[in-house]
C-alpha cells in the first residue's frame, strides 16, 4: 500500500479512534485502537500491547489470531520498551532474536507508549503477513495516534 493511500487509512482511522476513546479508561482506549486500526489497514494481520513487567513483556487487549502471552525483552518489542524508540521490521526472519509468536508473521513494526507523564506505560506491536509492509508513514501516523490517544491528561 502506497504512503497516500496509508495516510488516508490512518487519517479515518484517528478521527474514529478519537471519537470512541473520549472518556474512556486506557485499557478501553487500547480496545479502540486495536480494534479500529486492524478493521481498517487491511496489511494488518495482528495488532496489540504489551505491558513492560519486570523480567518480561505481558499480552494486553489485542486483535487477531492467538499470541504470545508473555515474550522477553529480547525481540522487536523488547528492543522498542529498552530504547523507547519505535522499530520497524521488514522482515522479522532476519532480526536478531525475533520472538515468533506466529510463523505467518513476515514483517513487524512496534512502538513504545507514553502516558502525559511521559512514562512508558506498553508497547503497540503490529505484524503484517507481508515482507516489508511498514514504513515511516505508517511509523509517523502511530506515533500520533498513540500520543494523541494515550499522551493526553484525561
Amino acid at each position: 500500500m502506497k504512503g497516500e493511500l496509508k495516510s488516508k487509512f490512518y487519517e479515518e482511522c484517528l478521527k474514529e479512534i478519537a471519537c470512541k476513546a473520549e472518556g474512556k479508561t486506557v485499557l478501553e482506549k487500547m480496545k479502540i485502537v486495536c480494534t479500529v486500526l486492524k478493521k481498517h489497514l487491511p496489511y494488518y494481520f495482528w495488532v496489540g500491547f504489551y505491558f513492560p513487567k519486570e523480567d518480561r513483556l505481558e499480552l494486553g487487549p489485542s486483535k487477531g489470531p492467538p499470541a504470545c502471552a508473555q515474550i522477553p525483552y529480547s525481540g522487536v518489542c523488547g528492543k522498542a520498551a529498552k530504547t523507547e524508540r519505535p522499530v520497524v521490521v521488514p522482515d522479522v526472519n532476519k532480526f536478531p532474536r525475533h520472538v515468533v509468536c506466529d510463523p505467518r508473521s513476515k514483517s513487524e513494526i512496534a512502538l513504545p507508549v507514553f502516558n502525559w507523564t511521559g512514562s512508558l506505560i506498553a508497547v503497540f506491536d503490529v505484524d503484517s503477513e507481508e515482507l516489508g509492509s511498514f514504513d515511516d508513514t505508517d511509523r509517523k501516523w502511530l506515533e500520533r495516534i498513540l500520543r494523541e490517544t494515550f499522551s493526553v491528561k484525561t
